[in-house]
């Protein structure tokens, strides 16, 4: 039997060729680290005893961590020695796919990838659209623990499950259409029931939806290939897939929650049950007047991404537009918007958000006001700055030459080709946006200190970081999660609207 000896280039080529390879690497890494959290958190000191439940699941995730990473030894074996994954290995990925039963969104993504041999990019929509709402569905229903439901419970729970069969139906038909050169004629209703799913806030099965659409209407495929080509790289990073799958996920638990979840457990208060642990009944414990923290979470979830989204949606359209203008006409029209947008920007951004709120009062909408002024001259900037180098591009010359007006050549081949860096640098300061939320309502002057949103939670948390720092800890992780979550997939965004690549 030969021996091929491979040299190191022609090793990292092949397992780089492979998303496979790194998408296990990745899911067994952060299985075991929170294999080791539950271990860690399973134990109480106090009573020299473990939490049966946290500790099952941690065993659990050890299993699972255990077989990722035989997996990912046996991918690299295949790569190194066929230069391509084997059906053995591959089949593995059903068992792999039983770590859903553990919540384990990392596994389970891996694993949908590692069983299908030629992914497209309705494949990759169509496993996330399903996680999430599986999700959403495990999630909601730790409420069946709690003393009472929400009147919509029921009908909610209904709704997710309905939501999900439809979604597991529509990933095995494009698991067994989705390679071919055209679609059947009634994937036409399969999308269009896709798209209706989008009630549950799963914004993925409305982007599935769109996408099929796109392929059955253009029979060969090419309408609608460059947005299957931006998914395609951006689903090659794991870690920008996993942040907008959070994302997607908290705005469906968000909307969905109007349902399954009761708001008087977030806001009312219930002095029997003053600081209690995390148990099935209260899965996050209790703060200082018994409210449930788990219910906060998810409420404040909706103010941290509304006001994230519209604080930056603000400055992107009112910033954009000045900055198309701007750099479209020069001269003295450029010198007159920059000159007022240097002024504004020559203003910190908290300090003008804390000057406004002062004067307007603490709430929301003077919030998503007072964040937005701040971050206009930025966006301007960029706009400015991409207006200009595609102004100078051929397209653009001949449009002029045909006699087109300033308003169609700004706003139909300038603005609509300067719009791939806007989006990157949204993605990336939502991040800031939601961070900005929480200061402020952590000092103060953010939302109203008696609506449940994340900076309120951890300042009244902070208090007692010595004898309940649970109250303080989730609060905080679910900032730096949805922050984190925005970052990587700003970068993976970067990645895949970079034309160099194509």
């Amino acid at each position: 039997m030969t021996t091929i000896t491979l040299t190191k280039q022609e090793t990292n080529f092949r397992l780089k060729s492979a998303p496979e390879y790194g998408q296990a690497s990745f899911a067994g890494i952060i299985t075991l680290v929170l294999a080791l959290v539950f271990l860690v958190n399973s134990y109480v000191p106090d009573e020299g005893a473990f939490r049966p439940a946290a500790l099952i699941a941690s065993i659990a995730y050890f299993a699972f961590a255990a077989l990722q990473f035989g997996v990912w030894l046996m991918i690299r074996s295949n790569l190194l020695r066929g230069g391509e994954i084997g059906t053995g290995t591959r089949r593995l990925g059903y068992v792999l796919m039983l770590s859903l039963l553990t919540a384990n969104v990392f596994v389970v993504a891996a694993a949908f990838q590692l069983v299908k041999r030629r992914k497209t990019a309705a494949y990759t929509l169509a496993v996330y659209t399903l996680l999430t709402t599986l999700l959403v569905f495990a999630v909601s229903a730790l409420n069946l623990f709690k003393p009472y439901v929400a009147n919509g419970f029921l009908p909610g729970m209904f709704l997710l499950l309905v939501s999900a069969a439809v979604q597991l139906i529509a990933l095995l038909l494009i698991a067994k259409f989705g390679n071919g050169a055209v679609l059947p004629k009634w994937m036409w209703f399969v999308a269009f029931i896709l798209i209706a799913t989008v009630a549950t806030g799963n914004l993925f099965a409305l982007f599935l939806g769109l996408l099929l659409i796109a392929k059955l209407r253009d029979k060969g495929y090419t309408s609608g290939s460059k947005v299957s080509d931006i998914v395609d790289r951006l689903s090659r990073s794991s870690t920008s897939m996993l942040g907008l799958l959070f994302i997607l996920f908290l705005l469906s638990l968000s909307v969905t929650s109007y349902m399954t979840f009761d708001y008087g457990m977030a806001i009312d208060n219930n002095y029997a049950a003053i600081f209690q642990p995390p148990s099935l009944e209260y899965p996050l414990g209790t703060d200082n007047f018994g409210r449930d923290l788990f219910s906060r979470i998810v409420f404040g979830a909706r103010i941290s991404l509304v006001v994230g989204l519209l604080s930056t949606l603000i400055p992107v359209i009112i910033g954009g537009a000045l900055g198309a203008i701007s750099g479209y006409y020069g001269r003295q029209t450029d010198n007159m918007i920059m000159r007022a947008l240097d002024i504004l920007y020559a203003i910190p951004g908290i300090l003008l958000a804390i000057a406004i709120i002062a004067a307007f009062g603490a709430s929301t909408t003077n919030l998503i006001l007072a964040l937005s002024v701040g971050a206009i001259p930025t966006y301007a900037r960029t706009m400015r700055a991409n207006v200009m180098l595609v102004s100078t591009l051929e397209y653009v010359q001949a449009a002029r030459a045909f006699g087109s007006s300033d308003f169609t050549i700004l706003f139909k081949h300038i603005v609509p080709n300067s719009l791939a860096p806007m989006i990157v640098k949204s993605s990336l300061t939502i991040g800031t946006a939601v961070i900005s939320t929480s200061s402020l309502s952590f000092l103060g002057l953010g939302v109203e200190p008696h609506i449940p949103e994340w900076g309120n939670i951890l300042k009244l948390g902070s208090a007692y970081l010595e004898t309940h720092s649970y109250t303080a800890i989730y609060p905080g992780l679910a900032i730096i999660a949805l922050v984190l979550s925005f970052n990587f997939l700003g970068d993976g965004l970067r990645d895949a609207l970079d034309p160099k690549l194509d």
